[in-house]
């Protein structure tokens, strides 16, 4: 028989410190979102407005006790709060309340290890909640350490909270090693591909705007999808031919989001490395959202701080179908409009991007003989061949097209070339 999934009932708390009240209520929404993409009922939500976070509780004494009665009469499992909480705010709140407190950052670490597919993407998840949870372990810092040190101090004497910090420690060395061996897997494979010279795209985008959506589509893959905050987690790479026949690679990459918690960041820098050896970004964009400016700020921000926003850009907004009313395209780049569901669209913008691939190449005139079938074959996957006519009289072929710069079949095409 199937299992029923009981829904956590879930009370979401925010403190409003800035001025910018549509951030604001943003955020909470999207607090929201996650909560439902964890499988959390939200039942009520408690916000308060202060200059700053209260030190010790977050928000006020006061707001603490409303939130107690709250909690109490909808029978609360869970409080989410939309920011990172110290370790001493958890145990100042957790004292009062009985149930369960997570803040933002947990929320979105759980959501990370419900989704990471491969070795790696679980790797990333347990290395980022390690690194969350060790400042936090026990609560109560120093006063469970083992005094001294030395002998009669080791071993058994050691307070379980000692051996949980060495262990934890002692995971994260071991993930670490174990990620650098993933990462120089992939550099070689980068390395491979970039001597190959094959053309790379990324796509990029807030979480939710449809990339993997788009990614299946355009390359006839199976990665995940669905209408959840982070489906795709795990980079995933698939050859995209373009109108031409021209082949080139695309990689679908995870889904970028507003006050990503630092562990994380640092956790998934790594998967999002593919992006910068791209040759094109796709920026997707939701025109469904209210917030779409915000999501394409948010981008921006973090393709700056990846340093990577020098690579030519299309944005892509898509679900053109179920745009926003008030939805104004504000890219500084080359633009399409698309629904990702939509074949035509999808030719449209297929053809877009072969020509934003041919701004980037340079143009050849060739006259190959009929015996060169091999470089005749490698014209047509490797280089956007324009025209291609038999001349009877010399038994040549009339070859006219665009080919990368430094591309291996360059040298070939010289020989040929008037």
């Amino acid at each position: 028989m199937e299992q029923k999934y009981e829904f956590e009932k879930v009370i979401l708390v925010g403190c409003h410190t800035t001025e910018d009240d549509l951030r604001f209520d943003y955020s909470m929404e999207e607090l929201a979102s996650l909560t439902e993409t964890a499988k959390g009922k939200v039942l009520a939500t408690l916000t308060q407005k202060r200059d700053r976070v209260h030190p010790s509780t977050y928000i006020g004494k006061g707001k603490v006790e409303e939130l107690k009665m709250l909690a109490e009469e909808v029978e609360a499992d869970l409080i989410i709060f939309n920011d990172e909480l110290s370790p001493s705010q958890v145990r100042n709140v957790a004292s009062e309340i009985s149930a369960r407190i997570i803040d933002r950052t947990q929320l979105i670490l759980d959501i990370f290890a419900g989704r990471a597919r491969s070795k790696e993407g679980k790797l990333q998840v347990e290395l980022a909640q390690l690194q969350y949870l060790l400042p936090r372990l026990g609560g109560q810092g120093t006063q469970l350490s083992r005094l001294g040190a030395g002998i009669g101090t080791r071993g058994p004497g050691e307070t379980k909270l000692e051996s949980d910090r060495r262990h934890i420690r002692r995971r994260i060395d071991d993930i670490k090693a174990q990620l650098s061996v993933i990462v120089q897997h992939r550099e070689r494979y980068r390395e491979r591909r970039k001597k190959n010279k094959t053309f790379q795209v990324a796509l990029v985008g807030y979480t939710n705007a449809g990339k993997s959506t788009l990614f299946n589509r355009l390359t006839e893959a199976d990665s995940y999808e669905e209408n959840q905050l982070f489906a795709t987690l795990d980079p995933m790479t698939r050859k995209m031919i373009l109108p031409s026949g021209f082949g080139t690679l695309l990689t679908d990459t995870v889904g970028f989001i507003q006050d990503l918690p630092t562990t994380l960041i640092a956790a998934f820098r790594s998967t999002l490395e593919e992006v910068r050896e791209a040759d094109l970004l796709l920026h997707v964009v939701d025109m469904s959202s209210p917030d779409y400016f915000q999501h394409e700020e948010t981008v921006h921000k973090l393709l700056e701080d990846l340093e990577i926003q020098q690579i030519p850009q299309l944005t892509v907004y898509n679900k053109r179908d179920i745009a926003h009313p008030d939805f104004v395209p504000s890219a500084k780049t080359e633009t399409v409009r698309i629904s990702a569901f939509d074949q035509e669209d999808r030719v449209h913008l297929k053809q877009k991007v072969e020509q934003m691939v041919i701004e980037m190449m340079e143009s050849y005139y060739v006259e190959v003989p009929s015996t060169e079938g091999k470089l005749l074959s490698q014209l047509k996957n490797d280089t956007i061949l324009r025209e291609l006519s038999f001349n009877e009289e010399k038994q040549l072929y009339v070859c006219k097209g665009y080919s990368l710069q430094d591309h291996q079949i360059s040298g070939q095409l010289n020989k040929y070339s008037f």
